[in-house]
């Protein structure tokens, strides 16, 4: 019988496999622009270093990732055709078992989408 800790890794790592594979699900050209949409927040906001709630917060700070990632997955896979993240996740998990992907542009993103708004609100709050 597994112990907690052994299950929670399984789940993070099933978790990791079914982002990536959203991540490939995206860059399928079969996969209609409002799915694509869908999956492309979903993977900001799971590879994000910036939380809606911050993790600081007892119990609120995990709650977003709790709910909001798996929510977010579900709406995604309702949206991406079956054929499609069967592919996906058959490519991630071969992937990931090899090596570790490198996202440097969806990072890149990310890091300059934070910069971005950061600079907004800094703007919008000086007199």
């Amino acid at each position: 019988m597994p112990t907690l800790l052994e299950s929670w890794k399984t789940a993070a790592r099933q978790l990791k496999i079914q982002v990536y594979a959203l991540y490939l699900a995206y860059q399928d050209a079969r996969t209609p622009w409002y799915a694509r949409l869908v999956a492309v927040c979903v993977v900001a906001y799971a590879f994000s270093p910036i939380d809606l709630i911050p993790d600081f917060i007892p119990i609120l700070g995990y709650l977003d990732d709790l709910v909001l990632l798996p929510l977010g997955i579900k709406l995604a896979l309702m949206l991406i055709p079956p054929e499609i993240m069967e592919s996906s996740r058959a490519r991630a998990a071969e992937q990931l078992k090899d090596a570790k992907p490198v996202g440097y542009t969806a990072a890149a993103i990310i890091v300059l989408s934070w910069l971005l708004l950061g600079i907004y609100f800094y703007r919008q709050m000086r007199p």
